[in-house]
């Protein structure tokens, strides 16, 4: 029955994708968004299915609980309980009311201990970015190709159409697809936090120590995320945006970013 539930809630996020090019294309927070972005990794895609799993058992829970208030307070009112009952305890009731939430608290951690094994450990690294955390910005270096630049919010004043007011950057991270990419990211000055909602990525950046992640992106697209540790009165001017392509393009970019002159603007 959940899994019923599960493939229903993809069936219709399928058809909203197929709908709206722009929400096939690319995955950034909207006015009044109340619910998650498409997951695109395989990470994702495990904390949506658990996070459906979990609001079903959340709702089988919260109906019972509530038709079982609704029948004491109907039953045992008191104009039909003159004399109510004494009874202190019931043995085999507490027993019940005790083994039941322990049985459901299992079922839900070995799911949940399997997806955090799945995020902690990385699997063979095809790609390596290095993500450092600056007041307010981001350097990214590709240590396999010797590349490196800044990534800077780009102001308001100067969004050219369709771009987005405070998640565009002038340098975005680009990425190709099905491919075991490793993230290693730390910080030059505090705390910050790389996140990217879409591929269920959040990891700190802390001076002084190296902290990794991962992710496998299956679909081309641009991705946004912000700095997820407050970090200064700029904190929600670090946004992040991960440009998700095919291998063919991918080998583009960094042929071009190879013979073009790397500059570092230090925000």
């Amino acid at each position: 029955m959940i899994r019923i539930f599960m493939r229903g809630f993809q069936f219709l996020l399928g058809i909203l994708s197929f709908l709206s090019p722009t929400l096939a294309w690319a995955d950034y927070p909207r006015p009044w968004q109340m619910y998650y972005q498409n997951p695109v990794t395989p990470v994702m895609e495990h904390l949506y299915d658990f996070h459906i799993t979990l609001l079903i058992i959340e709702g089988i829970i919260v109906s019972i609980v509530a038709a079982l208030l609704i029948f004491v307070v109907v039953r045992f009112r008191a104009s039909r309980n003159a004399a109510p009952s004494k009874t202190a305890h019931n043995t085999l009731l507490e027993v019940i009311w005790t083994t039941i939430p322990v049985l459901i608290l299992v079922f839900i951690a070995f799911p949940s201990f399997k997806i955090l094994y799945m995020m902690d450990v990385t699997p063979k690294a095809q790609l390596t970015i290095k993500a450092i955390g600056n007041q307010w910005y981001w350097t990214y270096e590709y240590p396999d190709h010797d590349i490196r630049f800044d990534s800077n919010i780009v102001p308001e004043d100067q969004l050219k159409p369709g771009q987005l007011r405070l998640f565009e950057v002038d340098n975005r991270v680009v990425v190709p697809t099905n491919t075991n990419i490793r993230v290693i990211t730390t910080s030059s000055d505090v705390v910050h936090s790389w996140a990217v909602p879409a591929f269920g990525v959040k990891r700190d950046s802390v001076p002084g120590r190296l902290n990794e992640t991962w992710f496998h992106v299956k679909k081309e697209g641009v991705y946004y995320g912000q700095c997820s540790e407050l970090c200064g009165v700029k904190h929600g001017f670090m946004p992040i945006v991960v440009e998700a392509v095919s291998p063919a393009q991918f080998e583009q970019w960094l042929a071009s970013k190879k013979t073009a002159p790397q500059t570092h603007s230090g925000g």
